[in-house]
């Protein structure tokens, strides 16, 4: 019996499930088997795997009709033999020590739900690189997703996270629904387990191919913050308004500037040059510091706007949680 089970719900992925594979092929221990769930995919990634299982990786695979990546998670676990449930997006690249290390600090300090952080390959376009800088950096999301500094307490993210088999029979599976891994680790939390950050355990994450994609992504997450605050007042810390208190900063400098004086665009003008040297420090390239500006710019903005119009129909005028709306933006219709 494995010690971990890998949990990937697919969507017309083959390709970077091809990816994710092969790094599952290279790891330094096999202790694990892997579950892919095909999710209603048109384009499937049957080959991919059956390539994965030529060269001796231990992939079970199966595909279903299209209910959405929470189910498939939930289908995929229903299924798995292994004590701890491991997940990764199938955009991810897993480094070749991951489950090693992952063992190896789990025996130092067991944890009953663990998360890690993501980075940007060296392979990864530009584009890739620049948004992976949006998502992690403190200077736009406040380290809230695996970075080095936090302003709030960690929860683990489905792009990197695991928990054992008693948590699953305990808490149950995810709820089909925006930010899925933030409500599953507040009922991890609120059950009384133990949750933490590894640090050493992160994946490679190649995120969105372009920025309109981005967007989007970023804009349903703004909207599920206040699903999120709707299921457990009480849990909305100050931090997770920042985007749209940004959103209504910029809008309120611009207008500032343009019918009083020119010196109330300083402010946003520093953000963007310190947004330019961060990114430029981190990556050590010109390229990817260029793009990181308009990608922190569109990671703030649209998760602001998404906050905002969330916080307007759902809170002030009363409409509450429509999961009907969220699932039809997660599927893009």
């Amino acid at each position: 019996m494995p010690k971990f089970s890998i949990i990937i719900p697919v969507y017309n992925r083959p390709d970077e499930v091809a990816d994710l594979l092969d790094s599952l092929g290279r790891q330094t221990v096999r202790n694990f088997e892997a579950v892919l769930v095909e999710d209603g995919s048109t384009v499937p990634c049957s080959a991919q795997v059956e390539a994965a299982r030529a060269a001796g990786l231990d992939v079970k695979y199966f595909a279903k009709d299209n209910e959405g990546r929470s189910i498939a998670r939930n289908y995929g676990m229903e299924r798995a033999t292994g004590s701890y449930f491991v997940f990764f997006d199938s955009d991810c690249v897993i480094p070749p020590a991951y489950f090693e290390t992952l063992e190896r600090a789990l025996d130092a300090t067991p944890l009953d739900c663990f998360g890690g952080p993501d980075a940007a390959h060296e392979s990864f376009t530009t584009t890739q690189k620049a948004i992976n800088f949006a998502m992690t950096s403190f200077l736009t999301t406040g380290g809230i997703r695996g970075g080095k500094v936090q302003l709030e307490k960690f929860v683990p993210r489905t792009f990197n996270m695991g928990f054992s088999r008693a948590v699953y029979e305990s808490v149950g599976g995810f709820r089909e629904m925006f930010s899925e891994d933030i409500d599953m680790s507040t009922r991890i939390r609120r059950a009384g387990f133990s949750i933490g950050l590894l640090r050493d355990v992160p994946v490679w994450h190649k995120r969105r191919g372009n920025l309109r994609k981005f967007f989007r992504q970023v804009y349903v997450f703004g909207m599920s913050r206040i699903t999120l605050k709707l299921l457990y007042p009480g849990s909305m810390k100050l931090v997770h308004t920042f985007p749209a208190l940004f959103v209504l900063g910029c809008v309120a400098l611009v207008l500032l500037g343009i019918f009083c004086s020119p010196w109330w665009l300083l402010p946003l003008g520093l953000w963007l040059v310190a947004i330019f040297i961060a990114a430029l420090a981190q990556s050590r390239s010109l390229a990817v510091a260029l793009k990181a500006v308009p990608a922190s710019c569109i990671q703030l903005w649209g998760y602001g706007l998404g906050f905002i119009r969330a916080f307007f129909t759902k809170i002030l005028l009363g409409r509450g949680r429509d999961i009907d709306e969220e699932i039809r933006m997660r599927k893009g219709k």
